[in-house]
């Protein structure tokens, strides 16, 4: 299973290091990483998906509270959040496709910024899902590049959960 998780940290030289170097030091994959700063100045928030079941993780989770310079760990996976990833991709859209490229660019609600005689460049924002979904129906067209930055995710003050409001629309 895959998990989300946020660690809080001092903005420090090598901190990103330490980090993944336990990651490493274990034989840890992080599928994603994205790394910013907070609302609070000298912190970061760095948000990694992982694979591994629930010993691992509250393993791995326990090791990072132990690391220098990290104020808080948490594995928000079963947490109702907010997830967004950025990507941008390159299709090709020749005079023939780009009508069609256009239909499902507008779809997923992504925007066109660069354009040339045989191919756009989409920008397309939301949830790791919508991303998947986006790159199937584009694949019939040929993918030139794809450039993601990983999921950022927020707690939902709400406690709302986004994936159980979606199993009852699904009913209806």
């Amino acid at each position: 299973m895959k998990h989300t998780i946020s660690v809080l940290v001092e903005d420090e030289a090598g901190v990103l290091t330490r980090i993944a170097g336990l990651f490493a030091r274990r034989g840890f994959n992080i599928e994603s990483l994205a790394v910013g700063p907070t609302e609070q100045g000298n912190v970061s928030r760095i948000t990694m998906v992982v694979p591994g079941d629930e010993n691992t993780i509250e393993q791995l989770t326990k090791q990072l509270h132990k690391l220098i310079n990290v104020i808080k760990v948490t594995d928000i996976t079963d947490i109702p959040c907010v997830e967004r990833e950025l990507m941008l991709v390159k299709v090709n859209a020749n005079p023939n496709t780009r009508g069609e490229v256009l239909q499902i660019a507008q779809i997923f609600r992504a925007r066109v910024v660069d354009m040339s005689d045989d191919s756009l460049t989409l920008e397309v924002v939301g949830d790791p899902g919508k991303m998947v979904a986006i790159i199937s129906m584009l694949n019939k067209f040929g993918i030139k590049e794809i450039a993601r930055t990983g999921k950022v995710a927020l707690v939902r003050e709400s406690g709302v959960n986004t994936e159980y409001l979606k199993s009852l629309e699904a009913k209806i």
